[in-house]
């Protein structure tokens, strides 16, 4: 399982990490991206690969 964190502070909101999930684990709303199922996180790391401004962390959990 994975944990995604998104730091608001630094999130431009232009959706590219949401659009490239593959398991839809991210969304673009109201001009930030938010997480709406990190259950369905499968760690691939293209949301960080994307995100211009490093405001996406990816943590492989134990649980």
């Amino acid at each position: 399982m994975f944990e995604i964190i998104i730091d608001k502070d630094k999130c431009d909101g232009q959706g590219e990490c949401a659009d490239i999930c593959p398991t839809e684990s991210l969304a673009a709303n109201n001009g930030k991206c938010e997480v709406v199922s990190a259950e369905e996180c499968v760690g691939c790391m293209s949301c960080i690969e994307v995100c211009s401004v490093q405001a996406i962390t990816v943590t492989e959990t134990e649980e």
